[in-house]
């Protein structure tokens, strides 16, 4: 399994007229889409919005930039473990 985890805002709503579905837009959305095919098996790759805010309760490894289609190129992180020792 890979992980991608984006910050920012997004837009929500029910689609369809005979078969309800719940759906999420948005580029925050596309950016964490991103971040996950981007990423590596067993790790959880976030973007540079969602490290700035825990960055403080993770401990997280920098991958450096990395060349995300249709975003260009993108600092991204590895979350490691909380900060407290636990997984």
């Amino acid at each position: 399994m890979r992980f991608g985890i984006n910050t920012g805002p997004a837009v929500a709503g029910v689609v369809g007229q005979r078969k309800f579905h719940y759906d999420i837009w948005g580029d925050a959305v596309n950016t964490a889409s991103r971040m996950e095919s981007h990423g590596e098996p067993g790790r959880v790759q976030i973007s540079e919005a969602t490290f700035e805010l825990v960055r403080d309760e993770f401990a997280c490894e920098a991958r450096g930039n990395i060349d995300i289609k249709g975003k260009g190129l993108m600092k991204t992180w590895f979350v490691e473990r909380s900060d407290d020792g636990s997984n």
